[in-house]
């Protein structure tokens, strides 16, 4: 599915909710868990699960580890989910709109 340009605010939104930590190329544990408002021990244990999957690298530096994407596969996932989140977008827009017809 292709993405409109430019896209929707709406959208534009939705997408970058979900993938602010995406903007950064390498990023602590601690700024990960600020940036999403989560607890930094929550984040680590899933940072964790992505890092056994092949998903994200790890680079130590003193006490910090730092996470950053070691599959690009991930990119695609990312175009997928934003194709999804488009498609959900017009079916609320269109329930929204029928809704106000008269």
């Amino acid at each position: 599915m292709t993405l409109p340009h430019p896209l929707p605010e709406d959208l534009a939104e939705l997408i970058a909710r979900r993938f602010r930590a995406l903007g950064e190329p390498e990023l602590s544990v601690t700024a990960l868990a600020e940036q999403l408002d989560a607890g930094q021990q929550n984040v680590s244990k899933h940072l964790a699960v992505l890092v056994d999957a092949g998903m994200l690298a790890r680079r130590k530096d003193g006490t910090h580890a730092y996470y950053r994407i070691a599959d690009e596969g991930v990119f695609a996932l990312c175009e997928q989910v934003c194709g999804s989140l488009q498609t959900q977008l017009a079916a609320l827009n269109a329930l929204v709109a029928g809704a106000a017809a008269p």
